[in-house]
This record gives C-alpha cells, structure tokens and sequence, in this order.
C-alpha cells in the first residue's frame, strides 16, 4: 500500500535534487522569462515534474542531452514525433541533401509523388494530400465532410485528443450534455453546436448520436491514447463502422499516435475500413508534417466541389505543406525507417517494458495496473485499465504521476509528460528497459509500507 505522507516527503526531495542537478536548465528558463511567456515556447511545456522542462542540447538515438550534460534514456520521443529515433541517419542525410537544393517551392516535388503512392499502399485508401501537421489534417477532412454531406456536425469521444482542432475540445456532462471541456482557451462558439460527444466503447450512445442524420463525421483514435491508452472493446471497430453507413455518415481514424501498431497504423493490423485517415508527427523524422487519405469515391465528391470553387477551398492549405524537404525526409522514413522490420524488432521491446512494470507491481502487491498496443505501453495507478475517457480521467493520480516522473527524471530517464507512458525505437537496448525497471522499483520500494 502506498504511504501518502511517504509520497508528499519524497516528492519534495526529489524536487531539491531536480534543482541541484540542473542549475543551467533552471537559469535558461527564467532567463527565457523576458521573452517567452511563461518561458517556454509552448505553454504546456511548464507542465513537467520538475516544475520547468529540462533545456536539450543534443539527442541521439534514444538518448537526450541536456543543458547540464546530462544524459537521458528518452522513452517519450517527443510523444511519438521522434518515434523512428533522434536523427535516424537514413532521413538525416536526405534532409542535409535537400537542404542545399532548396527547401519550400510551393511546387510538387517526385516525393511527394512517390509518399502518397507508399501511403496508399500501407493504408488502402486511394487519394492523399499533405499539411504541416496532423491537426491540420484532421481540420481539412471536417472542413471536407461537412462541405460533401451538408451536415454540421461532427461525433468525437469524450477526453479524445484530435491536436488542437476546435470541435475535439468538448466533454459530457454527467446528464450526457455537450459542453465546452475545461482548459478549452477561447472557443469560437459552444462547442455543441458543432459537436457531439459520447463515450468510448458505447455503441448505444454512438447509434443515439447519429439518429439524428445531422452528423457528418465521426472522428477516432482506433486506440484513445492522449488520456492514457484505452483499447477498444472486441467488435466495436465494426459496430461503429456499421451505425456510420447506416446513418450515412463518413468515418475518420486518426493515426497520429497508433502508428505505433505496423506500417499502416491500427487499420491496417485490425482491417479497419474508415473512409478516411489522418496521420503526422513521426512521417518526416520530427519535421512538421501532416498526410490525410481519403477513399475514392470520396476523393471523386471533393474533386468535384473542388473544380466547382476553381480549386479554392477557404480554410484548407498552408504555403510550406508537402515543401520538398518534408517530402524528402517522410520517403526516408518509409522507405528505409518505418518497415516491418522496424515493428518486428520494437514492438518486443515494448512487451519486454510492460513486464518489467509488472514484476514491480507483483512484488509489491500493489492495485496497479499496464497496457501495450504495438511499440507503445504504459502503467496506470489503478487497479484495472479505463475503458473510456470518463474512466480514465477519473483514475489519474496525479501525485504519484508526478513523483515517479520526476524520480526517473532525476535518474536519466524521461517519461512522457502528461501519463506514464513509454515509446520504443530501434535505439533503445535491454539495458535501457532494464534501467526504467530498476529505478521504477526503487521509487516504489520509498513510498510504499
């Protein structure tokens, strides 16, 4: 049983030790304080557990450098950006290449080219345009399905995370309304005017949300992640892919994160058949980018609407989407980075995480809880893992959250931010995954009586 007041003392000490082992991180922020708000360039990066993020230097690998020379086993991998690994020499050297040819023309490249066809190989889906990322991507496919259907409405699951797309930041009350979700900064409108919500795993309430034939699109993660991973339970991929044809609404899987599962993410490993898929982060080696993938007989109703504005659609573009160095960097990675081989040798090593987690819990007797899904996995402070956003939010323990992120921090191993959740890549050795045991058991063996 975990002793709270053990907990409170030991976080404490583990912040005193933050601050003595990085005093030059600790100086870069407050001097960025002059010129960044809050002194980071993103405003969640303050959210570490060391109370400001450490300053990197370097990477390689799977390891971090940072301001203070110290060296990091990095299992967040820029929560999948970096998933291929820090500088991967296959896209390094493209991108390098590229760059002394020029880098954004705002003209079609052979790349390109070359990454839609292999994107429509991996996924099946017939017509792929590029952005600068995979919100963009998610946004442009609304903006599509709406302008196809005539239809306002769009269906996400509660606690999704979809990038900072407008109509994902809702929730549902306890009653089952719609509402605007806490933190959402200056929404346009109330979110239920364009949205419903409901739960995961809920075929009834999916069903009830369609009824209505006002929705033109339900947007999902195959695997919710961002709130912690919570799988989809057996045959509800297909009841949602039955109710969406039913009610004659367009189906979108976003496989920003669950690429992790093979080389054409969840819907290629389960056959999942959406209409259309989103995807970014890791395509180009870290570079900004996003692709999204359409059916034909889609791609045939946009073209049309298309042609019919003279191929100027207001809200969907962006002058350095698809730039050649992008391209460029995303065929690396496809071609030579992201193969089955890469999933054959990773997704062994995520296994080999989660046991170790387990074997701590085991010793321990402890209510606890992990879960895998391809090269990715994670440890939940509960006794079972959620089965939707409710459940899962209201599992979150966010003092032993924080404390076992800053104890591994402090110990050279960084966890990704916001839940415990590790990512693996080729870099990574048993060595590596042996440490995170070790110095998990030992941040657990001082809280527990």
């Amino acid at each position: 049983m975990v002793n709270r007041e053990k907990l409170k003392k030991m976080y404490q000490e583990e912040l005193e030790r933050f601050k003595e082992l990085h005093p030059t991180s600790i100086k870069r922020f407050e001097t960025a304080q002059d010129s960044m708000l809050l002194g980071v360039p993103l405003n969640w990066m303050v959210r570490y557990a060391g109370k400001i993020p450490i300053s990197v230097d370097d990477s390689h690998g799977a390891h971090l450098i940072d301001a203070d020379g110290i060296d990091y086993i990095d299992f967040c991998l820029g929560d999948t950006g970096s998933m291929t690994g820090h500088g991967p020499k296959a896209a390094a050297d493209v991108i390098a290449a590229q760059a002394h040819k020029g880098t954004s023309f705002m003209l079609p490249t052979e790349d390109a080219t070359w990454n839609s066809r292999e994107l429509q190989r991996r996924f099946g889906l017939k017509y792929w345009q590029f952005s600068t990322s995979a919100t963009d991507a998610n946004r442009f496919a609304l903006r599509m399905v709406r302008q196809i259907t005539k239809r306002p409405k769009v269906v996400v699951f509660n606690w999704c995370y979809h990038g900072t797309v407008d109509e994902v930041f809702a929730t549902l009350t306890e009653d089952g309304k719609t509402i605007n979700r806490v933190g959402n900064i200056g929404p346009q409108i109330d979110p239920s005017v364009t949205t419903k919500v409901v739960e995961w795993n809920d075929a009834e309430a999916l069903e009830e949300a369609l009824k209505d034939r006002d929705v033109a699109v339900v947007l999902a993660e195959p695997v919710m992640t961002n709130i912690g991973i919570v799988h989809p339970e057996p045959g509800f991929h297909k009841t949602m892919r039955e109710l969406t044809r039913k009610y004659g609404t367009y189906l979108l899987i976003d496989e920003t994160h669950t690429i992790c599962t093979g080389i054409g993410g969840y819907t290629r490993e389960h056959n999942l058949d959406p209409d259309i898929v989103t995807c970014g982060k890791t395509l180009a080696s870290g570079i900004p980018v996003g692709a999204y993938g359409f059916t034909e007989e889609f791609g045939d109703k946009i073209a049309k609407e298309l042609d019919a504005l003279y191929g100027l659609v207001k809200g969907i573009g962006g002058t350095l989407a698809a730039n050649a160095i992008t391209m460029a960097a995303m065929k690396a990675i496809l071609k030579d980075v992201l193969t089955e081989d890469f999933y054959k040798r990773n997704i062994p090593k995520a296994a080999r995480f989660n046991e170790g987690v387990e074997s701590v819990i085991e010793e321990f007797e402890l209510p606890w809880s992990t879960t895998q899904f391809g090269t990715r996995t994670e440890y939940w402070f509960c006794p079972e893992v959620a089965k939707n956003g409710s459940e899962a939010v209201s599992f979150r323990d966010f003092e032993l959250d924080w404390y076992a992120h800053l104890y591994c921090l402090n110990r050279g191993i960084l966890m990704t931010p916001f839940h415990n959740m590790a990512i693996m890549t080729d870099a990574h050795t048993d060595a590596d995954i042996d440490k995170h045991t070790k110095v998990f058991r030992e941040a657990v063996s001082k809280i527990v009586d």
